[in-house]
């Protein structure tokens, strides 16, 4: 009895030994700017876009995922809600990528909302590339990633839906 308790004890704390390590890893990447779960999300819900997008960028389809919901979420600051409707129907899965946008990377309310409308896709630019700094990803790319986008929304939605948004990421 004795003995089957010593080993149940050595398998449990070696079980404990090989997760907890594990575990702590990816609650420390997660502190560090990992991505969340609505990153993964994303890139399954759009699968063709995020691969196009993380090719391009020589990224991870998480990091490809919150940058393509940060530049979304520029044009979604800067056009009306009916142009806006008109990209979304345009990219499978647009609320998760929308979603897998960094925290605070484009102000959508109140006056910060305002603010971004009233000086135009400049700030918003600047907020994006914000963002892609926070995904691990060089400011610079945001100039990479406006032409995938755009033709994607292009081939899926049509051109006067990509013009709407090549407009709004200038």
């Amino acid at each position: 009895m004795l003995r089957s308790l010593r080993i149940g004890v050595a398998c449990l704390a070696l079980v404990l030994g090989f997760t907890s390590p594990n575990l702590q890893a990816s609650q420390d990447a997660k502190k560090a700017g990992g991505f969340s779960t609505d990153a993964a999300l994303a890139a399954k819900a759009s699968p063709e876009l995020i691969g196009a997008l993380s090719k391009e960028l020589g990224s991870t389809p998480e990091q490809a995922a919150g940058a393509a919901g940060a530049l979304f979420g520029v044009a979604k600051s800067q056009l009306k809600a009916d142009e806006f409707s008109q990209i979304s129907k345009a990219v499978p899965g647009m609320a998760a990528l929308l979603k897998a946008a960094p925290a605070a990377a484009v102000g959508t309310s109140g006056a910060a909302g305002a603010l971004s409308k009233v000086a135009g896709s400049a700030s918003g630019l600047a907020a994006a590339a914000s963002a892609f700094t926070k995904l691990g990803l060089k400011p610079e790319m945001v100039a990479q990633a406006v032409p995938i986008l755009t033709q994607f929304v292009t081939k899926s939605g049509g051109a006067n839906v990509g013009q709407l948004l090549a407009g709004v990421l200038k």
